[in-house]
């Protein structure tokens, strides 16, 4: 019970370096075995960590005979891998998105089910820091009612993705946060799309969420800004939280608004009563992985469960649906279809 647990890593892309860079020195598993199709990414990382190497991740899995598996393939390989590990009984970490369809994503979660697997989505935001101190103040009251959560999430564009857009991709993350801080699933989504550089998939999305209590959710996705952003505001009755990811800070301005302010001199502003709330800063990929070794070990549910992770997916899906339908489209189908837990 208390050996390292033998880890297999899927996929060496952007976030698999990632993955490879924490588990390679993790004291509580050992990095088993590497899979990737690139030849000198995957040369690189054996030599450098001396698991064994593979080519295929299906190979990986059948010949490297693993205790855990961490899924960072292309999205449109998440399947057959994730299947392929949960057939053999591995707790499985597969990187959001879970799937790159709702129908696949559902055939992992149900195979995970039936076969008493842990299954965890890489949903990292949630062991971000800053958002874990936002959801601690949210379940104190701190803003009463919610009205509204808006979510910004831009950079510049990757070339590194091209089987997916930036729904699928990026859209999915914020899905599942505003999801979990309205602490309910959207019933109705509208969204508008652009494709200005990505090959084959859009690179922009506006998306507007209702959700059953009344809170209005909006998603601001891109890959076309200059910069990269990643923001967070959360508007309620008693005042507004804004959270930037990158930097991990908080703020709070409570809705004592005060008296206005002129810039100068006839544009009147209300500064607000804005504090900076205190942040235990730490990189949240690293907890999320000691979060799934935990849970391999145990066999507990994960933090971010295939659930969580479907339902972010159907989320994105049903967006892409109403941008290319020029209209509103209801989840009730997409409820009816997600097996709950």
């Amino acid at each position: 019970m208390n050996a390292p647990l033998r880890v297999g890593l899927a996929g060496l892309g952007s976030m698999g370096r990632n993955h490879l860079r924490h588990l390679s020195t993790r004291e509580s598993c050992v990095l088993a075995a590497i899979a990737d199709p690139d030849p000198q990414l995957l040369d690189d990382a054996v030599t450098k960590t001396g698991a064994a190497g593979f080519a295929d991740a299906l190979a990986m899995i059948a010949d490297a005979a693993p205790d855990a598996v961490v899924i960072a393939a292309p999205t449109t390989a998440h399947a057959s891998v994730a299947l392929a590990a949960i057939e053999r009984g591995l707790p499985v970490l597969v990187e959001k998105p879970l799937a790159a369809t709702v129908a696949e994503g559902i055939a992992i979660v149900d195979a995970a089910r039936a076969r008493g697997v842990p299954l965890q989505v890489g949903h990292v935001e949630r062991f971000n820091p800053a958002v874990l101190e936002l959801g601690r103040r949210l379940a104190k009251g701190w803003v009463g009612t919610l009205y509204s959560i808006t979510s910004r999430r831009a950079g510049p564009f990757p070339a590194r993705i091209r089987d997916v857009g930036v729904t699928i991709d990026l859209a999915t993350h914020d899905a599942d946060i505003l999801s979990w801080i309205a602490g309910e699933r959207p019933t109705r989504v509208y969204a508008e799309t652009a494709q200005r550089l990505h090959a084959s998939n859009e690179d922009l999305l506006f998306g507007l969420l209702h959700f059953p209590s009344g809170t209005t959710g909006m998603l601001d996705v891109n890959w076309l800004t200059p910069a990269k952003r990643r923001q967070l505001t959360v508007v309620g009755e008693s005042g507004m939280f804004e959270l930037d990811y990158l930097t991990q800070r908080l703020t709070f301005t409570s809705a004592d608004v005060g008296s206005p302010t002129l810039i100068d001199g006839y544009a009147t502003t209300f500064e607000g009563n804005v504090v900076d709330v205190d942040v235990a800063s730490h990189e949240p990929l690293a907890a999320e992985l000691d979060s799934f070794l935990d849970v391999a070990r145990s066999g507990d549910r994960p933090v971010v469960d295939g659930e969580d992770g479907l339902w972010a997916l159907a989320i994105a899906s049903s967006l892409l649906q109403a941008a290319a339908a020029g209209r509103p489209v209801l989840l009730d189908d997409f409820a009816g279809r997600i097996p709950a837990r």
